[in-house]
């Protein structure tokens, strides 16, 4: 009698994600300009996430707002975050 094939069965969706959410705090023309303004923001505490659509290591030209970065923080210290850039 011929051997029958064992079933993997497919893995369920995991839980939903119950970290917070980020929302956006600043806009910066370039990456050097984030950088700075994460630093900024760390120093007080606030975590910060940094997103862009263009590849800084393989562009690292810009023309216009090509190279816009946003800054990205958790929805509770983003008022926070704001009131710390509106100081500078």
């Amino acid at each position: 009698m011929a051997r029958r094939a064992k079933v993997i069965r497919f893995p369920k969706s995991p839980p939903a994600d119950p970290t917070p959410s980020f929302v956006e705090v600043h806009r910066c023309r370039d990456q050097s300009e984030a950088l700075v303004v994460r630093g900024l923001l760390e120093s007080e505490g606030i975590q910060v996430v940094l997103r862009s659509n263009l590849a800084q290591s393989v562009y690292p030209f810009s023309v216009g707002r090509q190279a816009e970065v946003i800054l990205l923080a958790h929805q509770e210290d983003a008022v926070r975050a704001r009131a710390v850039l509106a100081r500078r």
